[in-house]
């Protein structure tokens, strides 16, 4: 370990030995359950860990702490809310038409199918599925600016493709208006990034 990497890891255990217990009351109260707390807090104390020396020039390190505790709590709510699924021969209410924008989404898995991997996994993982922008730069290992710029980048590309491939048209606000449907994919045939798994 060299002496930039030791004096950054005393600095950091110093900023995590004097916050530590206040983070774990503050994610305690805003948790249903204790464990849930203490795994959010381990995430904190890694997520610092990655920041290496560079975890040295933080100004404030418990504001810095308290942002990430925050940050992974609401990832955390996001993904344990409850929904109640609804029976599947729910009648619709009589008089309704499905929005053209619901109706486009049948062509969403083809015109994903034909975007690149990288784009795929961008807009499967933060529009799709729900992750942050965050939770995309610490899985791929870049920078949040690095994230949004990729996410910003895949979602322009699939309005092009939406635009071209389904003929999408919109009116004088902007909104969907109407569309050319095109045949839906096998599952055979989707890349594995878009198969959705039904519980």
């Amino acid at each position: 370990m060299s002496v930039a990497e030791s004096a950054g890891a005393g600095c950091l255990l110093a900023a995590w030995q004097a916050v530590a217990g206040e983070l774990l009351g503050y994610l305690r109260h805003r948790c249903a359950r204790p464990e849930d707390a203490e795994e959010l807090l381990q995430e904190v104390f890694i997520k610092a860990l990655r920041q290496g020396e560079a975890f040295a020039a933080v100004n404030q390190p418990r504001a810095w702490f308290f942002q990430v505790a925050r940050n992974a709590l609401a990832d955390h709510l996001r993904c344990r809310r409850e929904t109640i699924a609804l029976p599947d021969d729910l009648p619709a209410m009589p008089g309704t038409e499905p929005a053209v924008v619901e109706a486009l989404s049948q062509c969403l898995p083809r015109v994903l199918s034909e975007l690149s991997a990288e784009d795929r996994l961008a807009i499967t993982f933060c529009d799709i599925e729900g992750h942050s922008q965050q939770a995309l730069a610490d899985q791929l290992g870049i920078s949040l600016a690095g994230a949004k710029s990729r996410v910003q980048r895949a979602r322009a590309r699939l309005r092009r493709q939406l635009e071209s491939g389904c003929q999408v048209h919109f009116d004088a606000s902007g909104a969907v208006c109407c569309f050319t449907p095109r045949p839906p994919l096998t599952e055979g045939q989707l890349p594995k990034e878009v198969l959705i798994k039904s519980d």
